[in-house]
């Protein structure tokens, strides 16, 4: 299972907007340049993050786009599920029971391993949350050919 950049891109622009939880909107151009994602692939990425009530969206001169819950209460998972769908490393397992297509389901030898690939990943993700992510100390990122540790 690969995370897509729809996932990658919605969780850092998730733990951009953590960081900066109770201090007031932040545009996507802000959003953008701290989370390294695009503007225009951004904003696509909010609106199911605001359908779903994570992310909500402020009007007028000074708007822009918070979290709809503190940190704490956004798990990891529920991000990964609006933006990558249902947890699903085999079609056989996915979360989604109306999309476990395989027809050898009932008798196969394989899907145990499936299964348990399936909740090990369940149980990763949603026992994150974001404020669990913004904990923790922020890792050097390379700009360049220097290393710039970051605050």
């Amino acid at each position: 299972m690969r995370v897509s950049t729809r996932g990658e891109y919605g969780m850092r622009a998730m733990v951009a907007l953590a960081h900066h939880y109770g201090a007031g909107p932040l545009s996507i151009a802000d959003i953008a340049r701290e989370s390294y994602v695009p503007a225009a692939y951004l904003e696509q990425l909010i609106a199911p993050l605001r359908r779903a009530g994570i992310v909500e969206s402020r009007r007028g001169a000074h708007g822009g786009y918070v979290l709809g819950r503190p940190p704490g209460e956004i798990r990891v998972g529920e991000v990964f599920r609006v933006m990558e769908g249902p947890i699903a490393p085999m079609d056989c397992v996915s979360e989604d029971e109306s999309e476990q297509t395989c027809p050898l389901i009932d008798g196969c030898e394989t899907r145990p391993v499936w299964l348990k690939l399936r909740d090990s990943i369940i149980d990763a993700i949603d026992s994150q949350t974001l404020a669990d992510l913004i904990a923790a100390p922020r890792p050097s990122r390379v700009e360049s050919d220097r290393v710039v540790t970051t605050v």
